[in-house]
């Protein structure tokens, strides 16, 4: 800023020729800015003097100038002193149609004090202006934060991991107790038996999976049972059996006595038999 005050009252030459101009030329190796437009080269020159070009960038187009600072993050529409504001005189709020900048020196209301270069034709003067032509401030301080930060983030360093402290060579063969191969196998060990043991308790009641190409067996076919001797009543004496005993001990026995011809003839449960021997 105060490098600029100091330029205040300068008047381009002949031919449209500046020393802004013509040190923007040899800087870019470009002889055509010497008798470019000058507004944006006279602010590349003040922060090149003032040791603040990283901050405020060098250059003459003022669109590639105006989008720099958005790509740095320090764009705003917020006037402040020493920020840089851009112009579109058909009054555009794109970065794009930017065509005039100067540096804000003071904040009045809506109004801002400016210093620029290039203006009423040949000067490089202050300028008092209202913001509806204003399409957006760029922000030097914010780049100088950013480019700060950035510079303390590639110096950060992690912690210094600890090394290892190497263990003793040891003769015995305990030593290898407690590292983690070991470890592990005892693990593995461990689950294996546990497995073993739980399959050998339930492995009567496992039925075998039947693998899916393997073909489902026939059902066996089932003999069939033999009829079931009737059971034996001792008040229904048979032919075969004359002399069967009663099923109770303290029954006495009782011959069974012979059917008559012409088939056996049933007799009622609780008729009284005959104890009489022939």
């Amino acid at each position: 800023m105060n490098q600029a005050r100091r330029e205040l009252g300068y008047k381009e030459k002949k031919g449209q020729f500046t020393k802004f101009g013509q040190w923007y030329a040899d800087r870019v190796q470009d002889p055509q800015y010497r008798d470019a437009p000058w507004c944006d080269m006279f602010i590349a020159w003040a922060a090149d003097k003032a040791g603040i070009a990283d901050y405020v960038g060098q250059f003459a187009w003022t669109p590639s100038h105006a989008a720099w600072f958005i790509q740095q993050g320090a764009w705003t529409r917020q006037p402040e002193p020493g920020a840089l504001v851009f112009f579109d005189w058909r009054g555009s709020k794109n970065y794009k149609g930017v065509d005039h900048v100067g540096i804000v020196e003071r904040v009045d209301g809506k109004k801002i004090h400016t210093i620029e270069a290039n203006v009423d034709g040949v000067w490089l003067k202050r300028k008092t202006r209202d913001t509806d032509k204003v399409v957006g401030y760029g922000l030097p301080r914010v780049v100088k934060t950013n480019v700060e930060l950035a510079g303390i983030r590639s110096t950060e360093q992690p912690f210094a991991r600890a090394t290892p402290r190497a263990e003793p060579q040891g003769s015995s063969p305990l030593d290898l107790i407690g590292t983690p191969p070991v470890l592990l196998g005892v693990m593995v060990l461990a689950t294996v038996l546990l497995s073993l043991r739980f399959s050998r308790r339930r492995g009567t009641h496992r039925r075998p999976v039947q693998q899916w190409n393997e073909p489902t067996p026939a059902p066996a076919q089932e003999t069939p049972a033999e009829p079931a001797e009737p059971a034996w009543s001792p008040w229904e004496p048979t032919a075969a059996e004359p002399t069967r005993l009663a099923r109770s001990s303290r029954e006495p026995a009782v011959e069974a006595v012979p059917a008559p011809r012409g088939g056996p003839t049933r007799r009622r449960p609780y008729e009284p038999r005959s104890r009489t021997r022939a």
